[in-house]
């Protein structure tokens, strides 16, 4: 964002100081669909009013930026999307709950999980607001053409630069004000574990804009008489958001544990290792180990869930059911078989069906 509604919306967040419960978050934005500006009716209550989850700033945000809340929405829903799947094999799975809080009592524990979550979510939001702008959806940008985005140092210099690429730059700057608002807005005491959980917060949504900027990557395409490829035109290109996931989840793995200075600073909780850069995640807080259900941590456990009774890692049924051991049935799996070509065009296939051995945790 730049110019006079930059400075407005900068002026509208530095008014909001009261602290924001928790319980709320933006992300309710991906369970609720949200209208359409066009859509709107005239006398009808302003939408941003209506919108659960959102705090003091994003709701004066949301004022300035009625168009963009689509996308954010969207953003949010394929975050919890590739949550859902990078965590699909563990105990803790990215379950959401039915309440503004999404993903439910577990955020409010600052561990690498949650710190995960923040991350995917951030990212969810550069990559809508993005294309957004590439696809003449938002009036406050469009593509990233060259004379908005700097040209790659090793692109050869017979390939022009000024196709219509995605807007990486402006949806990171977007996303930084929308969803770090949050944050921002709260007055906590220095060296507080409050104070902690904020910079951990801020810290998470860092790294995963900074993991959407960093994979985008140059797309090119080839102009010339009976495809000759005289000419390249290229633009800059988000990545698959897989691999946003992919990245964030080996930032997962690797996540350093901190814990907040007298002076208000994270610091590491062991010095051997080195600091993280504004492309890590950290995480203040030990995980639950997500076995037993726990109304206070917010664990829904693994009861119920199914396990790989042949591997040895997280969905085996020895680590995910926790030893309290698992029940064995059998289902009935229908899939597509013996398939056809024929001419012309279409492809015929049997359905096949298969008894097949399933376990469940007790």
């Amino acid at each position: 964002m730049t110019g006079p509604r930059l400075a407005l919306a900068a002026a509208l967040l530095c008014s909001c100081t009261s602290p924001v419960a928790d319980a709320n978050s933006w992300w309710s934005l991906a369970m609720n669909p949200i209208q359409r500006p066009e859509m709107y009716i005239i006398g009808a209550q302003p939408v941003c009013s209506q919108l659960p989850g959102l705090s003091p700033g994003q709701r004066k945000l949301c004022q300035l930026y009625q168009e963009h809340m689509v996308f954010i929405g969207e953003g949010a829903r394929s975050a919890i999307k590739e949550c859902q799947y990078q965590f699909r094999q563990r105990r803790w799975n990215c379950s959401t709950v039915d309440n503004t809080s999404v993903f439910g009592r577990v955020m409010k524990i600052g561990s690498r999980e949650t710190a995960f979550t923040y991350a995917v979510s951030a990212a969810g939001v550069v990559n809508a607001i993005s294309r957004a702008c590439r696809e003449g959806e938002l009036s406050s940008c469009g593509c990233s053409r060259a004379a908005r985005a700097a040209r790659p140092k090793d692109l050869p210099r017979d390939w022009l630069w000024g196709g219509c690429g995605d807007n990486v730059e402006y949806g990171y700057r977007f996303a930084k004000e929308f969803v770090d608002a949050k944050e921002r807005e709260k007055n906590y005491v220095r060296g507080s574990e409050e104070q902690a959980r904020m910079l951990m917060n801020l810290q998470n949504n860092e790294a995963g804009r900074r993991a959407v900027y960093k994979l985008a990557d140059v797309a090119c395409k080839c102009h010339g008489v009976s495809g000759s490829c005289s000419l390249k035109t290229c633009w800059l290109q988000l990545a698959d958001f897989r691999k946003v996931g992919d990245l964030l989840k080996e930032k997962y793995d690797s996540a350093a544990a901190m814990r907040i200075s007298r002076k208000g600073k994270l610091e590491l909780v062991n010095n051997r290792f080195n600091m993280p850069t504004q492309e890590d995640l950290v995480y203040v807080d030990p995980s639950p180990d997500y076995c037993l259900r726990n109304e206070t941590t917010g664990s829904l456990g693994t009861q119920g869930r199914l396990c790989n009774k042949t591997s040895e890692g997280m969905d085996g049924c020895e680590l995910m059911c926790c030893g309290r051991g698992y029940d064995q049935f059998k289902s009935v799996q229908v899939e597509r078989c013996h398939c056809k070509f024929h001419w012309c065009c279409y492809v015929k296939c049997k359905k096949c069906t298969e008894i097949v051995d399933q376990y469940v945790c007790k």
